[in-house]
C-alpha cells in the first residue's frame, strides 16, 4: 500500500471527523439514504453515457466518474457511521458469505465463459 492508501476503518474515522468539524452534524439516516440514491443515480448517468448507449450532452463533462464513485462511497460511509456498522467487518463477512454461497455457481455459469 502507498502512503495515500487508507483502510475502511480509517476512512470511517476521517469521514466522522470531517462531519463533526466541517459538516456540523450528520444528516438523518433517512436523508442520507435519499442522498445515497441521488448519488447512485448520478453515477448511473455517467456509466450509461460512458459505457452504455447514451451520449454525453454538449458541454457535459465526461471525467467525473471517480468523483461520483467517491460521492457514493462517502454517503455510504456516513450511513455506516450513523448506524454503528464496522465496514471492515461487514466487507470481510460479505466476502466469506459470497465465497461459500458462490463457490461453484460462477464457474458453472455458461454465460461467463
Amino acid at each position: 500500500m502507498s502512503q495515500s492508501d487508507i483502510t475502511l476503518s480509517e476512512l470511517q474515522q476521517k469521514v466522522d471527523h470531517w462531519i463533526k468539524t466541517v459538516g456540523v452534524r450528520y444528516f438523518s439516516e433517512l436523508t442520507n439514504t435519499a442522498i445515497l440514491m441521488e448519488e447512485v443515480g448520478e453515477l448511473a448517468r455517467i456509466m450509461s453515457r460512458k459505457y452504455g448507449d447514451q451520449s454525453f450532452k454538449a458541454g457535459e463533462p465526461d471525467d467525473k466518474l471517480a468523483d461520483e464513485m467517491a460521492d457514493v462511497l462517502w454517503v455510504l460511509v456516513c450511513l455506516a457511521n450513523q448506524t454503528g456498522v464496522d465496514l471492515t467487518k461487514a466487507v470481510e463477512s460479505n466476502i466469506q458469505k459470497k465465497t461459500q454461497r458462490d463457490a461453484e455457481r460462477h464457474k458453472n455459469n455458461d454465460k461467463l465463459h
